[in-house]
């Protein structure tokens, strides 16, 4: 989602890209963490005399598009708030965009294997492509389902992953009585080994 293109306050001298995102941090961190979202990334580009601040959130259950729309309202008005008080975020104006990762994102931190239990991945684990289903994601690694055996990783030893689409996927394991998320039963389909 863009929020609409807000003006930048007039600078005398650029300050640092680093110091410039570190400013951003301050200001969308707060935000995320009392909506209970994780900061995925954070990426200030330039369009023309312009920037474009990207803000990409994640959270346990993923992120509703409702949910995008009140943090985009949000971390703007903090921007604001920040630019009004001597911070600009860029000296020609800046446009916001809020966005959840899409399916491409590889995964990389245990957060993410742990939101992708039940899903066909992709990942190389040494020297060796897999293709499997995430059963088990725990502090020391992953474990997936290759052509009906286990196999854990540590994380240490775990390439990115990336998330494989499934047309006519099998079901995932419903849901429990207490709301929680599916604990990772693998589905009917098997995935594959490649050397």
């Amino acid at each position: 989602m863009t929020s609409p293109d807000r003006p930048g306050a007039a600078s005398g001298g650029a300050s640092g890209k680093a110091s410039q995102k570190e400013r951003l941090r301050e200001a969308v961190g707060p935000i995320l963490t009392k909506a209970g979202y994780d900061l995925e990334e954070l990426a200030v580009s330039r369009a023309g005399n312009r920037s474009v601040v990207r803000v990409v959130v994640d959270g346990e259950d993923g992120v509703s598009s409702d949910a995008i729309a009140d943090l985009s309202r949000d971390i703007s008005a903090a921007l604001d708030e920040a630019e009004a008080g001597g911070s600009p975020i860029s000296p020609g104006g800046y446009t916001l965009e809020v966005s959840s990762p899409g399916v491409d994102r590889p995964l990389t931190l245990p957060r993410h294997w742990r939101r992708n239990r039940g899903r066909l991945v992709k990942v190389r684990v040494g020297q060796v492509a897999r293709t499997g289903r995430v059963t088990a994601v725990d502090e020391a690694g992953v474990t997936l389902d290759v052509d009906g055996e286990e196999h854990t990783a540590a994380y240490e030893d775990l390439g990115p992953g990336k998330v494989q689409i499934e047309f006519g996927k099998p079901d995932r394991p419903e849901t429990s009585k207490d709301g929680s998320r599916p604990g990772g039963k693998p589905g009917s389909r098997r995935g594959k080994e490649e050397a």
